[in-house]
């Protein structure tokens, strides 16, 4: 599979286009706006967009959830159903912010842990990582060695946990036991920032590396 990470939002949220090469299929994992620059990347790659993939249900990564996936007649899949409190807020978050209305929708699938989806002829594994979100997924191609992490994990960071339903505990435990043992090979798509890999992050990242025990 390939991926084409396309900034999003006044928050340079990092939308990803993710596509199987063989089949020209694509995903949109977190489109939090700025369809129009989605759409164009999606276009000038030649690609059909078959789903939309979402990790969690804030406003910079699913405020234009619903108005593609009816543009495009396309399913939903994720997150997982305790993020369905966020989902229900977005009109409210959208008018606090002051970004573009959004509508709430209604995944055609939620997701839970050991789930996983496709992409065209490829395939991701789904990892409930609660934490930032009680209903935050990862999305990771054990294959390809790669993850699309949202909001819980950034190069030399971790997700905010001050939200309401946000849990520090949770999301340490969703680094450290859920996605570090997949891997230290494994490149990850956060969903801000550049990529880094999970192997870097447990050597040096001040929060939840090695050295802190």
């Amino acid at each position: 599979m390939n991926i084409d990470i396309v900034p999003v939002t006044a928050f340079e949220q990092n939308c990803t286009v993710l596509w199987c090469e063989v089949t020209r299929r694509a995903a949109v994992v977190d489109p939090g706006g700025d369809l129009p620059r989605i759409t164009a990347r999606l276009e000038a790659r030649g690609l059909t967009l078959e789903k939309i993939l979402v990790t969690h249900a804030h406003l910079d990564h699913a405020s234009a959830v619903a108005e593609l996936a009816e543009r495009h007649g396309v399913p939903i899949e994720g997150p997982h159903e305790e993020d369905l409190f966020w989902i229900e807020r977005l009109p409210a978050q959208a008018a606090a912010y002051g970004f573009p209305p959004a509508r709430t929708f209604v995944p055609t699938r939620w997701l839970h842990d050991g789930d996983r989806v496709t992409v065209g002829a490829g395939e991701l594994d789904v990892v409930h990582c609660p934490g930032h979100t009680p209903g935050h997924v990862v999305f990771v191609s054990r294959a390809e060695r790669f993850a699309i992490v949202g909001d819980v994990l950034f190069a030399g960071s971790i997700g905010r946990t001050d939200f309401p339903r946000g849990n520090h505990a949770q999301l340490i435990d969703s680094i450290r036991g859920k996605l570090f043992p997949l891997g230290d090979d494994i490149t990850f798509v956060p969903g801000h920032g550049p990529t880094s890999t999970f192997g870097a992050e447990r050597r040096s990242n001040p929060f939840v590396g090695d050295q802190i025990g």
